[in-house]
């Protein structure tokens, strides 16, 4: 039988960098913060939790090699790239950008009143020199009702689930208090739990309040109990 093994980063331990027209929270090593430490996990390179003042954002910037999500949580999220393509997008919608070969593109907050918050996450590819490609997908909040909703996978079986050249899974979900879900996992695979909103109690004990995170391994399946109306990111990584 195989044991949980489960590591929590609270919400404070994440590094913050205040830009004053970007506030940004970073899981990971990212810019200004190097932890050797606090790398990766699995695949999973980059979770910043960005909040963009209104009319603000990054001005056009390559990437390479690299699978790139980003999930509006609040406010107007304006995408431009090196490909052609110029889209706005909302919560209830998710964007996934291979950079590939080489891409540029900018990010702003489309709003000139509201704030915008999203979460930027980075995924080592599969392979090397892939075609930049870019694609946008809307699944609906309504949809995460007490349910674990695929929204990005290596393969796609719904029309609410975008494409990555990586051998995971994204799932989004919004528990009413409460509910239980169970997650059957792989033990040889790992799973990362974000919290967005509320509180969670995972089967080995871990508490998780907002914004926290769980990097678990060695687990069959995951029982994820929301102590009160709750929202949160599970991703399935090899």
């Amino acid at each position: 039988m195989t044991t949980m093994n489960t590591v929590v980063r609270k919400a404070d331990d994440r590094y913050f960098a205040n830009h004053g027209w970007l506030k940004s929270y970073h899981s990971y090593t990212f810019s200004d913060y190097y932890d050797p430490e606090n790398m990766y996990f699995s695949y999973m390179r980059v979770l910043n939790d960005d909040f963009l003042a209104p009319a603000t954002g990054f001005d056009l910037h390559p990437h390479r090699e690299m699978e790139i999500v980003s999930i509006p949580l609040a406010g107007e999220l304006e995408h431009k790239d090196s490909t052609g393509h110029t889209e706005v997008i909302v919560p209830g919608q998710i964007q996934r950008m291979s950079a590939g070969t080489g891409i540029y593109h900018s990010e702003y907050n489309a709003s000139f009143e509201k704030t915008l918050n999203f979460l930027q996450l980075w995924f080592f590819p599969t392979s090397k020199d892939i075609e930049p490609s870019y694609e946008t997908i809307t699944y609906g909040l309504d949809n995460l009702r007490n349910a674990l909703l695929p929204v990005v996978s290596a393969e796609p079986k719904e029309s609410h689930t975008a494409s990555i050249h990586q051998d995971l899974t994204l799932y989004l979900s919004k528990p009413e208090k409460g509910h239980t879900l169970t997650f059957k996992q792989n033990p040889e695979r790992s799973t990362y739990i974000f919290v967005l909103e509320g509180q969670l109690s995972l089967n080995d004990g871990t508490v998780l309040n907002r914004r926290d995170d769980a990097r678990i391994t060695d687990a069959a399946d995951i029982v994820i109990t929301s102590n009160e109306d709750s929202h949160f990111m599970l991703i399935d990584l090899p």
